[in-house]
């Protein structure tokens, strides 16, 4: 039975969720406060955790460096996107905002879940599967002809998915395998992967965050 920690300061919302998830299986913890949350997380293992960002002593944004190996999804009534991008570069797995579909949330559990339980050789991505011991990408099952760089740049955002890279994290991080990607390039390759994966997927799976980097979403 897998683990959700849910932290949360409104009692309502920690009951209501503690029924649903219960009812769905799932062994379920608490905390209202992000001190609490800390020493509760300590002491008792977890699958994923649930964490709202406004809490009293420590807030959500404070104690999220901290929970280390263990997905973590931000629920929360901030709009702002600009917060959620730093949210997802901060380590955050996914953004879920207040009020929300109970049903949108049990599915976007069960999605980092299920990440835990899959071949580690295999990264997914809703239709989009990349097989880092073959090497090779499919979307909607097709298989899709990358080059390497491109290969590379698909990988590296794969295993980040729904949180922002910045340009300078991918030229540093595929630079051993892709010495050809440059600064100036980069731009092109990107371009290239996202026009290949669009005309055999059917959509935009990566998308440009302005100034900042790129950004492979799960929708």
């Amino acid at each position: 039975m897998k683990t959700v920690t849910i932290i949360d300061d409104d009692i309502t919302i920690v009951n209501m969720l503690e029924e649903i998830l219960q009812s769905n299986g799932y062994n379920v913890f608490s905390a209202t406060s992000g001190t609490e949350a800390l020493e509760l997380l300590s002491r008792q293992n977890s699958d994923i955790v649930l964490l709202d960002l406004m809490l009293p002593g420590l807030d959500g944004e404070e104690i999220l460096p901290r929970i280390k190996g263990i997905p973590v999804i931000i629920i929360s009534a901030k709009t702002d996107v600009r917060g959620k991008i730093n949210l997802l570069m901060d380590g955050a797995a996914d953004y879920i905002t207040k009020p929300f579909d109970v049903g949108e949330l049990l599915a976007r559990i069960a999605v980092q879940l299920r990440r835990q339980d899959t071949d580690p050789s295999l990264l997914v991505s809703s239709d989009l599967s990349l097989d880092t011991l073959s090497h090779e990408v499919k979307a909607n099952g097709v298989p899709v002809k990358l080059t390497k760089t491109e290969y590379a740049i698909l990988k590296l955002l794969m295993c980040n998915e729904n949180q922002v890279v910045s340009k300078n994290d991918i030229l540093e991080q595929i630079s051993a395998d892709t010495p050809d990607c440059t600064e100036s390039s980069l731009k092109i390759h990107i371009s290239n992967l996202r026009r290949k994966l669009r005309d055999i997927g059917g959509r935009d799976y990566i998308q440009a965050v302005w100034g900042i980097g790129f950004i492979l979403t799960s929708e």
